[in-house]
């Protein structure tokens, strides 16, 4: 009985994947705590992508149509995820991230410590500073950005 027949073997495979999985989230939340901001560094997609690849591996031999369509196409999505953060890399120092007209969502308090979080039910109209400060937002790395 060879390593692709046994049970066993997958099953490790499945284990090996989703703690990859797991590695991920610690990886990001040590990298964002240790910037002060959220951030998703590049360790993360690789993570995810080989994660994903392990996962796949063990539905396909479970024969587990939901299981191979999700990690499929989840691995899709973290191979464009690299994609674009190569090209956040190769972006000149101080090129914006996103147009000067993008503003952060609504829910979404760059201000951190600085104050509260502004009321969901304000809209961005009513308060010029908040969309003054989306326009500085996107001029410079802000949250959620890709590292190396």
């Amino acid at each position: 009985m060879g390593p692709f027949t046994d049970p066993y073997f997958w099953m490790a495979v499945g284990f090996a994947g989703q703690g990859l999985f797991t590695a991920r989230f610690l990886v990001q939340w040590l990298a964002s705590e240790r910037s002060g901001e959220v951030v998703v560094p590049t360790a993360f997609w690789w993570l995810s992508i080989i994660g994903a690849a392990a996962m796949l591996a063990y539905a396909i031999s479970r024969r587990d149509p939901v299981v191979i369509a999700g990690q499929a196409t989840g691995f899709v999505v973290y191979a464009r995820n690299l994609m674009l953060g190569k090209g956040v890399r190769e972006r000149p120092e101080g090129a914006p991230i996103a147009p000067a007209s993008a503003t952060p969502a609504p829910h979404f308090d760059a201000s951190g410590p600085a104050g509260p979080a502004p009321s969901r039910a304000r809209a961005d109209h009513d308060d010029p500073s908040r969309s003054e400060r989306g326009r500085r937002l996107s001029a410079q790395d802000g949250p959620g950005r890709i590292i190396a």
